[in-house]
């Protein structure tokens, strides 16, 4: 189903507002971890673009640097949301990712979770490739269908391949999951340069089993990462440049 700001809205209803969903806490501590990754290649950035609003996490840890920020949502009721939070502090826009037209050229975007979302992310890459200054990077972290858990699920006849998406998958809006390769793939496709990778987040199970864990457990799983082969980890993150 194409991406739609009716559809973006039910998304976010069912799961941005939805403050029951039980594992939450486990998205929202795996992205922090994320967080010092991502900063250090924006560093010295003048002007930063947010690809979606989400949570809100990484808006809050972005809107503390020493940059211009400005963050392009589909969903107009994320953006309400948004706005009641930071006023005119940060520059929103409410458009789907592939009618935006920006006025000026950024020196970093961030699309984390955003090309698993999309209905064509090489189109969608070439459009940020036009949109960056000479010199300028995409922060890009995607869900790792060769994660641990999806190895084990499909060793154990849970899921047929390691790209099923399941139930949580259709809820937040995945049209896929991307390995190292694929994600370089489309990278290149879209005429632009690999640069640093890293995975993050030792994920041994499905969110909804691991509802039980500890947040000392869940925080080592993530500090345990840089000992591991990126490959294998629950996402995966991936510089790239003009």
């Amino acid at each position: 189903m194409p991406v739609t700001q009716r559809k973006l809205d039910q998304i976010a209803t069912e799961y941005h507002f939805a403050d029951a969903l039980k594992d939450k806490h486990i998205e929202d501590m795996c992205q922090d971890y994320t967080f010092d990754w991502a900063l250090k290649h924006l560093a010295g950035m003048r002007h930063i673009l947010e690809m979606g609003y989400g949570e809100g996490n990484f808006t809050a840890v972005l809107s503390k640097m020493p940059a211009r920020l400005t963050v392009v949502e589909g969903s107009p009721k994320l953006i309400k949301k948004a706005r009641t939070v930071y006023g005119k502090i940060i520059k929103f826009e409410c458009a789907l990712f592939e009618n935006y037209q920006p006025k000026e050229k950024f020196d970093g975007i961030v699309a984390t979770h955003v090309l698993e979302h999309v209905d064509a992310p090489v189109v969608l890459l070439r459009k940020m490739k036009r949109w960056l200054n000479p010199g300028g990077k995409i922060i890009i972290i995607v869900p790792n269908k060769e994660s641990l858990h999806r190895q084990l699920a499909v060793l154990m006849g849970l899921q047929p391949k390691l790209d099923f998406l399941g139930a949580r998958d259709h809820l937040v809006g995945h049209q896929r999951v991307y390995s190292l390769a694929t994600l370089a793939a489309d990278v290149r496709a879209a005429g632009l340069k690999v640069g640093a990778r890293k995975g993050f987040f030792l994920k041994v199970l499905p969110n909804s089993m691991m509802l039980g864990f500890s947040k000392e457990l869940i925080a080592a799983l993530n500090a345990i990462s840089p000992k591991l082969p990126d490959r294998l980890l629950g996402n995966i993150g991936m510089v790239a440049g003009i």
